[in-house]
Order: C-alpha cells, then sequence, then structure tokens
C-alpha cells in the first residue's frame, strides 16, 4: 500500500485531511466525511490513511481531542467539563475516559500535575 498511495497521490490528499482533522477535530465527523475530503473510497482511504499515521481515523482523531484539551487545561481558564465541550465530547465521562487512557491520569490531576513541571522546567 506503501508505494500504491505514494504513486497516485493519495497520501497527499490523506495528509491534506490531516490537516483539516487537526483544525476542526471538535466537529461532529461521520465516517464518509474524511474519505470524501480525500477523494476516495471509503476503504481506501482508512487504508492510506493507515499507512501514512500507523492508525485509523477514529484513534487519530481520539488522540487529537484529549491533547488538545491537556493544552486549554494546562493553560487555565476552564476546567474539566467545559473542556470536554470545546473539543467535542458531548460527554464529559466519556471524555476523562479517553483522557485517563491516553495520560494515564483523570483530567483535572494531570493538568495540575503538568502546571507544576511547566514551572520547573
Amino acid at each position: 500500500m506503501d508505494q500504491c498511495a505514494l504513486k497516485d497521490g493519495s497520501a497527499s490528499d490523506v495528509r491534506r485531511v490531516i490537516h483539516w482533522l487537526r483544525e476542526n477535530y471538535a466537529e461532529p465527523v461521520r465516517v464518509e466525511d474524511p474519505a470524501r475530503r480525500a477523494t476516495l473510497s471509503v476503504s481506501t482511504f482508512h487504508k492510506v490513511f493507515a499507512t501514512v499515521t500507523a492508525m485509523s481515523p477514529i484513534q487519530y482523531r481520539k488522540r487529537i481531542r484529549p491533547q488538545e484539551a491537556r493544552r486549554l487545561l494546562v493553560a487555565g481558564g476552564t476546567d474539566v467539563t467545559g473542556a470536554a465541550h470545546a473539543v467535542g465530547y458531548d460527554s464529559p465521562s466519556q471524555f476523562s475516559r479517553e483522557y485517563r487512557r491516553l495520560f494515564g491520569a483523570p483530567p483535572r490531576r494531570d493538568a495540575v500535575r503538568e502546571r507544576a513541571e511547566q514551572r520547573i522546567a
């Protein structure tokens, strides 16, 4: 798939979609939307996306949103629920589960720790 993706420009199209996903992480996205943006079938898009990122589009989005929420929480000015909603979660509990899975601690505790580490550095 690597050679095929590079030959037909699909990898470039997927990189463009990755940029779009990073800019629009809080928006609802249907499975077909990114594939359509890349002008690829859904199955081809998923294969090329996995080749480029080593993860599925859903996994990629599940990583971006908590990272952005972490940035908001560490910067201050929002609470966990506010950060969850700001990055597109309807459910703060779902957000907290995914956040903890990625960072190994609940959002509030992780943000406090990160702020302390930034002050030390």
